[in-house]
């Protein structure tokens, strides 16, 4: 049975930093494309950051280049994302995505992240 289960979100202050990982069983995980999005409330689930199979090419959105980082961990079959200088318009709930093809493709439940003063 498949699970992709995240963790780290919580409450931060604007500037502040976390750290997202998202832990998957019951695949190969290194065959594996792995992306996080995120859902803001009334708005539709957009992309953050995607790392390919190797771990060689990574891909962020323009909101958030230059402050968050994707990384993946074949050993562990973990990803992160680590987040800093947050933003409130960060907030939302925040899913990880493990993919192989467009039909082999699973979520995980969702973390809150919220960044208010």
């Amino acid at each position: 049975q498949v699970q992709v289960v995240e963790s780290g979100g919580g409450l931060v202050q604007p500037g502040g930093s976390l750290r997202l990982s998202c832990a998957a069983s019951g695949i190969v995980f290194s065959i594996y494309a792995l992306g996080w999005y995120r859902q803001a409330p009334g708005k539709q689930r957009e992309l953050v950051a995607t790392i390919t199979i190797g771990g060689t090419r990574t891909n962020y959105a323009d909101s958030v280049k230059g402050r968050f980082t994707i990384s993946r961990d074949n050993a562990k079959k973990t990803f992160y994302l680590q987040m800093n200088s947050l933003k409130p318009e960060d907030t939302a709930v925040y899913y990880c995505n493990v993919r192989y093809s467009a039909v082999v493709d699973y979520w995980g439940q969702g973390t809150q992240v919220t960044v208010s003063s």
